[in-house]
């Protein structure tokens, strides 16, 4: 990268800093402003975009990381009361559903990519971003419960998903002959030790700062670095074993969030910064890459799959896993379209592009297309929708039943 592409990146990110609140009111997202960004880098000839999955691998998966341990620290058992019956319908049922239709039907559209980065393509766009549908999940006028029901969908499908993207990834370059390819078996055992692993550093880190904090020997201005060095930690120790980091980073947030106690909440602040900063530099990334590789290949294929993926194949899964559930057809339209594709799956589409260089191509155009149209269609319709959907839930609960004669 150039230093004039340097200036340029700080620039932005100081800029956003500077006007955010402004360009929120506009619905315009982070997101839509740094693809924009890494775009024109690369038109400008700024930036190589050929070169971007080598050379910003470290800061793609470090990025990968401390998402996926900060969701999952997350989470609390407080956050599920009432809910918890809904998030396992959509976790449990719904998720599986959408990556098998997906499936499907990318193996369908598009069968030069083989059974394995069809996969690929389902399970990368499966996981939610509730970022980039941030009015829906701040939005007052939507109920509690909903807003609270989308943050933990979004904050725990990346996790469930990531060791299925690794291990379609792992199954598409053996098939392909690659060297060094190590399979789907021996890639579900990295998956077991990272599991392990993460489990008894995150849980003794969680302990450990919980037992610090009621002695009174952790100052509270370096807990939050304390956290992000045991996010990484839990990555690189089970990458050492030979488990997998990114399995061990989401359930080492797990485990730290069950032992840390009830003032982990406050301590996870700075690593949601640094989160945020270094989500902003893979979003350019993102669009650097896309200048590349997408529009020499996108095609009316592309775009059909990536309306169908953002719409049938999210809102259907999610129709059938409320079934039963009490929830009435609005609620469940509303559910179903914010479900927006974003940080993960890029991870997903750059890890895939390192792993398996030209040859994942075609699969990293279609995941692109889908988060690009993604983020248009839900970053603008977020805050009307969002609106629109509190009034017309008031409306039904503040009417009165009407008697039965």
């Amino acid at each position: 990268m150039s230093e004039t592409a340097i200036i340029l990146v700080t620039a932005a990110l100081f800029g956003w800093a500077l006007v955010s609140a402004r360009l929120q009111r506009a619905d315009l997202t982070p997101p839509i402003v740094f693809i924009i960004l890494g775009g024109a880098l690369a038109g400008l000839g700024l930036v190589d975009g050929s070169t971007i999955p080598e050379t910003y691998a470290p800061l793609v998966e470090i990025t990968l990381v401390w998402v996926l341990f900060s969701d999952a620290a997350h989470l609390r058992v407080q956050q599920l009361r009432g809910e918890a019956g809904r998030l396992v319908r959509l976790l449990g049922l719904g998720l599986p559903l959408t990556i098998v239709a997906g499936w499907a039907l990318a193996a369908w559209f598009f069968p030069e990519l083989g059974w394995w980065l069809a996969l690929v393509v389902a399970a990368a766009l499966a996981p939610t971003d509730a970022a980039l549908g941030l009015p829906v999940v701040t939005n007052p006028a939507v109920p509690s419960r909903i807003r609270r029901l989308l943050t933990v969908e979004s904050g725990l499908n990346d996790g469930i998903t990531t060791p299925v993207v690794l291990l379609a990834i792992a199954g598409a370059a053996a098939a392909m002959g690659m060297e060094n390819a190590e399979g789907t078996g021996p890639a579900l055992v990295t998956l077991l030790i990272g599991v392990a692993v993460s489990a008894v550093i995150g849980g003794a880190g969680g302990w450990l700062l919980r037992w610090a904090r009621r002695h009174g020997d952790a100052a509270d201005e370096f807990t939050g670095i304390g956290v992000l060095a045991l996010g990484l930690l839990t990555y690189a120790a089970a990458i050492e074993v030979g488990g997998n980091g990114f399995v061990a980073a989401f359930c080492g947030g797990l485990a730290f969030g069950m032992f840390a106690g009830r003032r982990a909440e406050g301590e996870l602040v700075f690593l949601e910064q640094t989160s945020s900063l270094v989500s902003l530099l893979v979003w350019s990334i993102f669009g650097t890459v896309t200048v590349s590789i997408v529009l020499d290949r996108i095609t009316v294929l592309t775009v059909v799959y990536a309306v169908l993926s953002l719409t049938v194949v999210r809102m259907l899964p999610v129709a059938l896993s409320m079934i039963g559930s009490g929830v009435d057809r609005s609620t469940v339209l509303f559910v179903g379209w914010f479900g927006p594709r974003g940080l993960a799956s890029i991870v997903f589409a750059l890890l895939a592009l390192e792993a398996l260089g030209p040859a994942a191509d075609e699969a990293v155009t279609v995941i692109a297309v889908t988060i690009l149209i993604s983020v248009l269609a839900h970053g603008l319709s977020a805050a009307p929708l969002a609106t629109r959907y509190g009034r017309a839930s008031a409306a039904s609960t503040s009417t009165p039943p009407v008697p039965r004669p």
